[in-house]
Parts: C-alpha cells; structure tokens; sequence
C-alpha cells in the first residue's frame, strides 16, 4: 500500500459488506461499553445524542470521552462514526423547529455541526429529528437537510437521517430530502402488534420507498428491546436462553414482544433483496456470543456462515493443500505472497484479527497498491486499517476483499510452488477456495 493510497483511505475507509449492505448499529452516551461492540460485523455506528438549541449552537454532547474512544475503535476496525442529532427527548423538538426556520440559524447549526465532526474525526451526521410536520416545518427541514448535505458530502462526510416509520408524521419529511442523504434509517419499531412484528415493519420500509426512496438508501431499523415494557434484548435472553428464537415471552404477568433471531434473519433476508441495510437501536442492548443479534444480521448478510474466530493462528490452505506462504519469510513491505508446499514455517502461520485482516511476520495480507482490478497482486505491508486488507470468508469458503469485491486467487489456477496470489473476480472454482486456521 502506498503512502497516497494509505493517506487517501483517511480516517476510516467502511467496512463493506456484499453490494454495499449497511450494518448501521446506534450507541448511546449512556449505555454500553465501547469495548464490547463488535466492530467486524458493522460498517456504521451513531453516537447518540447532540442536542441543538433554538439559536443553532449544540449544547454540550454527554460523554465526549466515550465518544472519542469509539472513534478510535471504529476506525481501527475500518467503521464509520456519525453523530446523531436529536432523538426523542421527551417528544420536544422546539429547538429543531426554532432553528430551522431561519436561515441565520440554519447556517449557525450547520457550522456547528461541521466543527463537532472535525474536532472528533467524526464520518458524518445521522440527523434525527422527531419529527418535522407537513407543511411550513417539513419545508423547513428540506432546507435545513439540504444545506446540511453541501456541507457534508463537500468534506467527503456522510449525511443520513433516522425517520419514523410510517403515518402522516413521515409526510414532514418531503421527497426531495431523499436526494440529499446517503439513506435513512427507518424507526420501523414501537409499532406493529406484537410489536414491530415481521410484516408491519415490511409494509413500513415499502411505504417510504413507495413514496420515491430508493431501495439503496432504505435502511430497515429493527429493536433490541421489548414493547410494551421496555426490557433490552440482553436482558431478556438472560432471563431465559430460549427468548433468543423467539419474538414474545411473558415476564411478571404481562406480554413482551421483541424481535428474536428467527425474525431478525427474515428480515435480513428481505433488506439484502430490496433494500440498502440494517440499522438496530442499539448495541449496548445486544448480547455476545451465538445469540447476537447484530451476529444474526452479518451472518446472514455473509451467507449464514460465521466468520473464522478471531486469534486463530494456522496456516491457510488451497489448491491441492498448498499453503499460503510469504516469500522467503521476508518481512519487507511489498514482498510477495504465494503458494508453496506446506512447512511448518513462520512464513506460513497466519492469524486472523477481528478487523479482518490475515497476519503473518507482524504484518498483513494486502492489496498490492489498494487496487481493485483483476490481476493485482497480493504482498505483505504494514498493516494499516485499510480496505486493501480485510478479508471476509465467504459460504463457498473463497475469501473476498470487500474493497474491490473481489476474490483471492492463486494465478492461473496453478498450485505450482511460488505460484502468486492475486485478486480476481469471484466463482468459486478450486484456485478461490481457502481453508483457515
């Protein structure tokens, strides 16, 4: 990788899963550990929450240290960070109607904004406000958005916007602000009975894309929490491992309804056929382990496979049980990486990192250049937490580089000692096929 290319994939180059699907998790201020999200399965988290005031300034974001840790985190992981701005709060949103009535105030708010995302080496801004209303205010909002997305996309930001899910209060959000944003994350929960049960959180998605959004910017948000009585998916499946697969359970006499893993993979499965993501309310709600509910989304996404264990270090196998090796064990940026007879050597043991990312001598598989065409060749550089090294294992076992989408494959389909790995594009024949440790 190469010192522009490598300055060029500052701060954070997402992490990308098959045709660009979003993963898009929410963490709060107040909840959670930073330390126990699992980056690998995500491309987008949103801090939440900045509040504005009537005059456009921000008032002071809760939490700046845990929000500057994520960004840490995040980018280390190849995930983008946007703050959130707004959120319920108690149903009072005086002060996003206030600002966004005035263009002095606008243009105040969105300064503001654009120096919170500088001073945090923030990806964006998710704005959420609930919620404009038809007429004067949604106007208001198309401003403000539009505005807002000058000023975003002309610093290479993200500009999104979390909305409610269906009904006359979606009309204050007007069709043209889908021009403006990259998606929208739609509140498709506290509705539906059971609650944001399968086919009305469907029907909710489809209504905004029946009013013009496109299917690619048609984020379906999913709940990590009960209705009627607010307990976190966590705390249910702790109270009974069974409530994993299943969308209601009865805690103190009363009904509670949720989304188990069952109806989160359904839903997957309809968002990766006409839709552009999934986004959840959120992480710090999630359990660990084979009962996640963000590890249901990405393995589904994935092909319902589960990704190789991070730490496992081994040799990584291929065409007639060659090994992939590193030339001479050499640790020179840019040496090259091969197939060879398998030998036991340090050149042929490879760790597989929770980024993705595949190591060996201390440094990492990469995409010689960061290209993203058929041919390019595969080296050993410093690792550096860009897309030209993650690699994603895939169901028919090929290894895909999300950054080019694209396979890596033994050239010529040869299993000749020193045969060269590159980049191809996927079929899955014997040369794109990889045994992990």
């Amino acid at each position: 990788m190469s010192p522009a290319a490598l300055a060029a994939a500052s701060p954070a180059q997402a992490v990308i899963l098959p045709n660009n699907f979003k993963s898009v998790g929410y963490m709060p201020s107040w909840a959670g550990s930073v330390n126990s999200i699992q980056y690998n399965k995500l491309t987008h988290i949103n801090y939440s929450f900045a509040l504005p005031n009537s005059n456009g300034t921000l008032r002071p974001v809760e939490n700046t240290a845990k929000l500057s840790q994520l960004v840490s985190l995040a980018h280390a992981n190849s995930v983008r960070v946007s703050i959130a701005v707004g959120g319920w709060n108690n149903g009072d949103d005086s002060a996003f109607e206030a600002l966004a009535a005035n263009a002095s105030t606008r243009t105040t708010f969105v300064n503001s904004l654009v120096s919170f995302v500088n001073q945090f080496g923030l990806d964006g801004v998710d704005m959420d406000w609930e919620y404009p209303d038809p007429g004067a205010s949604g106007e208001n909002f198309r401003l403000l958005m539009q505005q807002l997305a000058d000023a975003m996309h002309s610093r290479g930001k993200l500009l999104t916007a979390a909305v409610v899910s269906t009904g006359n209060t979606a009309n204050g959000v007007v069709p043209a602000v889908f021009g403006y944003v990259d998606w929208l994350n739609i509140m498709a929960y506290d509705g539906g009975s059971p609650h944001a049960n399968y086919d009305w959180a469907i029907n909710a998605a489809n209504f905004w894309k029946s009013r013009g959004l496109p299917a690619g910017k048609t984020v379906l948000g999913v709940p990590f929490y009960s209705r009627p009585t607010y307990y976190t998916y966590s705390q249910l499946v702790g109270m009974n491992p069974a409530n994993a697969n299943q969308d209601c359970t009865t805690v103190a006499g009363v009904q509670q309804c949720y989304n188990g893993i069952p109806t989160i993979k359904r839903k997957t499965q309809w968002a990766m056929a006409n839709a552009g993501g999934m986004m959840n309310w959120e992480l710090s709600q999630d359990t660990s382990g084979s009962t996640s509910l963000v590890t249901a989304i990405f393995d589904t996404v994935m092909g319902g496979t589960t990704p190789p264990q991070p730490g496992r270090t081994g040799p990584i196998t291929g065409i007639a049980g060659k090994c992939v090796d590193v030339a001479g064990a050499a640790t020179a940026n840019g040496t090259a990486v091969q197939l060879w007879t398998c030998n036991g050597t340090n050149a042929q043991r490879w760790t597989v990192a929770s980024n993705g990312t595949l190591q060996a001598l201390g440094k990492c598989m990469d995409i010689s250049g960061g290209g993203t065409v058929n041919g390019t060749r595969i080296q050993l550089w410093d690792c550096n937490g860009t897309g030209a090294q993650v690699w994603q294992a895939q169901s028919n076992r090929t290894l895909r580089n999300p950054q080019s989408n694209k396979c890596l494959d033994a050239t010529g389909i040869s299993s000749a000692d020193g045969t060269r790995l590159q980049i191809w594009d996927c079929f899955g024949g014997p040369n794109q096929v990889w045994t992990l440790p």
